[in-house]
């Protein structure tokens, strides 16, 4: 069974540069973060650009005028640790967002999500909850964080990645039609070992670089 919540693919050329960047197995750690801080940056401004806004008066230094303030509570969820490496972008956007974390790993042996942290801000029912992840592969990870906030009240739920793999886009729009994905790039499929192909490996441990 198949819907209408069809991924927002980033399209434009410093994508695609600093993509090739992040997937050169060569690239160091710092062009590395770099790269993804581009992107990142791109990613929240498609995520954020119908946001309400609440008129203000204001005065210039000739006259009095009509300004705008964001009218929405915003709070970034990272699913940890990868997604740290997008909450910068967004908060440059938006200094007064909260920040919730959730952390998750995947087990090697059955590649399923096992969940080990959480800590939410309040009041997410009346926020736009941003959920952030590097890779979207299998879509274990997001349907647990997706149902996590979902139960602890989330209403309106966005999720944001960079890369994307067919089978976890199928299942994340078909289990949640009304949560939007934005993403970078969507590649081939998964590999034997569940990661995205050709994908850039484990985008953790070359943010922030480390080895599994």
């Amino acid at each position: 069974m198949t819907n209408s919540n069809k991924p927002t693919i980033i399209q434009h050329p410093i994508v695609a540069r600093d993509l090739t960047i992040l997937r050169e197995s060569t690239t160091k750690t710092a062009d590395f973060r770099v790269a993804m801080a581009r992107i990142a940056t791109i990613l929240a401004y498609y995520a954020l650009k119908d946001l309400p806004l609440r008129e203000i008066e204001v005065d210039t230094p000739i006259t009095r005028t009509t300004g705008y303030q964001i009218d929405q509570k915003i709070v970034i969820v990272p699913i940890l640790r990868a997604g740290l490496s997008l909450v910068d972008a967004i908060i440059d956007f938006v200094p007064d967002a909260k920040v919730g974390h959730l952390g998750m790993y995947r087990d090697e042996t059955t590649h399923q999500p096992v969940d080990y942290y959480s800590n939410m801000p309040e009041d997410l029912d009346k926020a736009l909850v941003l959920l952030v992840d590097p890779m979207l592969a299998t879509g274990g990870s997001a349907d647990d964080a997706i149902d996590f906030l979902q139960n602890s009240g989330a209403e309106n739920i966005r999720f944001i990645s960079l890369i994307s793999a067919p089978e976890g886009l199928e299942r994340i729009s078909n289990k949640y039609p009304d949560v939007p994905i934005i993403t970078a790039a969507v590649d081939e499929k998964l590999n034997d070992n569940a990661f995205i192909v050709p994908g850039l490996g484990d985008a953790g441990d070359r943010y922030f670089g480390t080895h599994s």
